[in-house]
C-alpha cells in the first residue's frame, strides 16, 4: 500500500471515529406522543371511484391477507405537553405467525404488517417544530432488546428527521397499555375529510430519539454559564434567589426565526427567537421561560432567560433545559 492511500485510510477511520463519537455524545430521549382520531382506511373494494366517498362510520370488510391501508391520527401530546401535528403510517398487512391460520404467512416471528411512518410536529400554536420519519414491522410481537419503557409492541426504526429533529434516529412502537389502544379500522370507501367527526381510536407511540445534538448549559472555568440579569455569573458568592430571572448561555436549541445559514453566526442587529418550544426545570419543576433567543454575534449559541421559581429552596438547584421536547443534562447551581 503506497503511502498517499495509507494516509488517505487513516484519514477516513478518523472521520468515522469521529462520527461515532459525536453520536455518542446525545443520549436518548423518550418522547411519548399521545394521538387521537387515528383512523385505520383499509383498501377494501378495488373500484377506485369510491375511495373517500362515504360521508359517515364504515365497517371494513377486508381480504384475507397482503392488503394495503392508510392510517392517519391528530397528534395532540408530547410528553404530557399540548401539541399539534399529523401522525400517518402506510401500511402493509403480511400477518406473520409461528403458527398461522389458513392465509396467513408462516415465519419465525409475530409481526403484523410493514410500515412506513411519517409524523409531523407542531407546537400547539401551530408551528411547525419538524417531522420524523420511521420504517419497520408494526403491531404483536415483543419490542426489540432496549426498547424504552412503556413500549409494548413494535420493532421499528427512525430513519431520519427535520427541522429541529434534523438527522435524528432512534425506535417507534406503540404503547397498548390503557386507556391507550389502537386505530379504528374503517373502509378506504369513508371519507377522510369527516374523520375528526367520525372519531377514531386513542393511540400512544412511544419514541426512543437519538438526536445530532441535544440541548446543553455552556461551561467555563466557573461553573456552568448562567448569570444574574446584570451578567454576573451565578456563584456561591453571589447565588440565585428565588424569583429572580437569570440568563442561561446554552447551545443545541435548534433553528431559529428566521433563521440563519448553517456554521453562520446570528445577526448582530435582529432577534431570532428559537422555533421549538423551549423548557427550563428547576429541581424537576417547570419554570417560567421569558425568552430564548439565538446569541447575537455567535454559531449555535443561545440566551435562555427563565424565572426561578418563588419557592425554590436555598442549596444546590439542577437546572435542565428542554428543545423540541427532546431533554439536556441537568447542571447544579447554588440558591439562596
Amino acid at each position: 500500500m503506497n503511502r498517499n492511500r495509507q494516509s488517505l485510510l487513516t484519514l477516513m477511520f478518523g472521520a468515522l471515529v469521529s462520527s461515532y463519537a459525536a453520536l455518542a455524545q446525545s443520549a436518548p430521549a423518550i418522547l411519548q406522543v399521545d394521538i387521537e382520531n387515528f383512523v385505520n382506511y383499509v383498501e377494501d373494494t378495488a373500484d377506485i371511484t369510491k375511495y373517500a366517498t362515504l360521508p359517515g362510520v364504515t365497517t371494513a370488510v377486508p381480504p384475507k391477507n397482503f392488503y394495503a391501508a392508510v392510517q392517519i391520527g391528530d397528534i395532540v401530546a408530547v410528553n404530557g405537553q399540548p401539541a399539534k401535528g399529523t401522525y400517518t403510517v402506510s401500511n402493509r398487512r403480511i400477518n406473520l405467525s409461528t403458527t398461522p391460520t389458513p392465509g396467513n404467512a408462516i415465519a419465525d416471528t409475530g409481526r403484523v404488517s410493514l410500515q412506513i411512518f411519517g409524523a409531523e410536529f407542531l407546537t400547539s400554536d401551530g408551528t411547525i417544530v419538524g417531522s420524523l420519519m420511521a420504517v419497520g414491522l408494526a403491531g404483536a410481537g415483543t419490542p426489540p432488546p432496549g426498547s424504552p419503557p412503556g413500549q409494548s409492541q413494535g420493532n421499528n426504526a427512525i430513519t431520519g428527521g427535520t427541522g429541529a429533529f434534523l438527522g435524528a434516529r432512534g425506535t417507534i412502537g406503540q404503547s397498548v397499555t390503557p386507556p391507550f389502544g389502537s386505530a379504528r379500522t374503517a373502509s378506504i370507501m369513508e371519507d377522510p375529510a369527516n374523520r375528526r367527526i367520525n372519531g377514531g381510536g386513542t393511540v400512544r407511540q412511544v419514541l426512543q430519539i437519538i438526536p445530532m445534538t441535544s440541548p446543553a448549559v455552556l461551561s467555563d472555568a466557573g461553573g456552568p454559564m448562567i448569570a444574574h440579569a446584570d451578567f454576573s455569573p451565578v456563584t456561591t458568592a453571589k447565588p440565585a434567589k428565588a424569583g429572580e430571572v437569570l440568563i442561561v448561555k446554552a447551545t443545541g436549541l435548534g433553528p431559529t426565526v428566521p433563521g440563519v445559514a448553517p456554521g453562520q453566526p446570528f445577526p448582530l442587529d435582529a432577534v431570532q427567537p428559537v422555533n421549538s418550544p423551549v423548557g427550563v426545570s428547576v429541581n424537576g419543576q417547570p419554570a417560567v421561560v421569558v425568552n430564548a433567543i439565538g446569541w447575537p454575534g455567535q454559531v449555535d449559541t443561545f440566551r435562555v432567560d427563565f424565572r426561578m421559581p418563588d419557592g425554590a429552596a436555598s442549596g444546590t438547584a439542577a437546572i435542565q433545559l428542554t428543545a423540541a421536547w427532546i431533554p439536556g443534562a441537568a447542571v447544579g447551581i447554588p440558591v439562596q
